[in-house]
């Protein structure tokens, strides 16, 4: 069995060598660490060679390329790099918990190799300091942890650092231009074509701090959005037709009628009359996974609020 674990990095200097650290200290230890640099101007790139000379498991896949590409092509570089079984995804400034790799080794092996597969586990949020925020990010953050396409496509529960795929579902990977994220992409081709599996567990740290491209919701986040509704509602139409793009490569896919047919809807929503979104609505259970999000969500679909304007002003769509 072949497991890859692949790391995107930039200006990640200050926390990385504590995540390669707690991919070391894993209790299933034959894996490879496959690392790309993303073009970081800190001491990134010293610390890299550093790890790859103690240890032959480590490689630098672009030490001589070292060019910025953003983190979903990034991953897609990594991902395509080698073939593996399985690939772990790992962020620069995160803390593996020892078991992480071997938990989730265990529960993907349960499932038939040939079907795509992504499995994923929740995460512990932490400070800069590796104090505990949060004991369960799903649970402070989500109503539920999603495991079915109706429930990804219009919000991602699975977080990068925390999921394993297989090989079935990285050669189904083909696209990277215009997605959200390439986590949400994955989870939803695995949830269309294969499997989507959630391990109600902790395997991670989840480390909040200034620099972080992404971050958990904190409730400073949420007030400064409420404090400024206007870009509140702009943000939701950004991220529904968003999240309508991102679904649209799937057609690409060999699907099944029916699921091609709720993809379908979700994406057309918007070009339909009131009484025909409604249904569709009602019909496939479009919604959010918090009761709050699913009102403005619901809400928004159904009367267009601000769609015309936020459809100008952004040139969204």
């Amino acid at each position: 069995m072949k497991v890859n674990i692949l790391l995107s990095t930039y200006n990640g200097e200050k926390y990385l060598s504590e995540q390669i650290e707690s991919i070391q200290a894993q209790t299933f230890t034959d894996w490879q660490l496959l690392i790309r640099d993303d073009g970081s101007s800190d001491g990134t790139v010293d610390l890299i060679k550093h790890f790859v000379k103690s240890d032959h498991r480590i490689r630098f896949i672009n030490e001589d390329n070292i060019v910025n590409y953003g983190v979903v092509k990034s991953f897609y570089h990594l991902v395509k790099f080698e073939k593996a079984d399985y690939y772990f995804f790992s962020d620069q400034d995160d803390v593996w918990l020892p078991e992480k790799l071997e938990i989730t080794l265990q529960r993907g092996q349960k499932e038939n190799s040939d079907k795509p597969l992504l499995v994923y586990t929740d995460l512990r949020v932490v400070n800069e300091n590796l104090e505990i925020l949060q004991e369960s990010m799903i649970k402070a953050q989500s109503h539920h942890a999603n495991t079915e396409l109706v429930q990804e496509l219009t919000e991602n529960t699975v977080t990068g650092g925390t999921m394993m795929i297989n090989k079935a579902l990285a050669d189904k990977w083909q696209v990277y231009e215009n997605l959200l994220m390439h986590d949400w992409y994955l989870a939803l081709l695995a949830a269309s074509l294969g499997k989507l599996v959630y391990i109600d567990q902790p395997t991670q740290l989840y480390r909040q701090h200034e620099a972080n491209v992404l971050g958990a919701r904190t409730w400073s986040k949420r007030a400064k959005n409420w404090l400024r509704p206007n870009t509140l509602i702009s943000k939701y139409w950004w991220l529904i037709k968003s999240s309508q793009s991102q679904a649209e490569k799937l057609l690409n896919q060999e699907l099944t009628d029916e699921i091609k047919e709720m993809i379908l809807a979700y994406i057309g929503l918007l070009d339909q009359n009131f009484s025909n979104r409604w249904q569709s609505m009602k019909r496939y259970g479009f919604q959010k996974n918090r009761w709050f999000h699913t009102f403005v969500f619901t809400t928004l679909i159904l009367t267009k609020f601000g769609y015309k304007q936020n459809w100008r002003k952004n040139e969204l769509f």
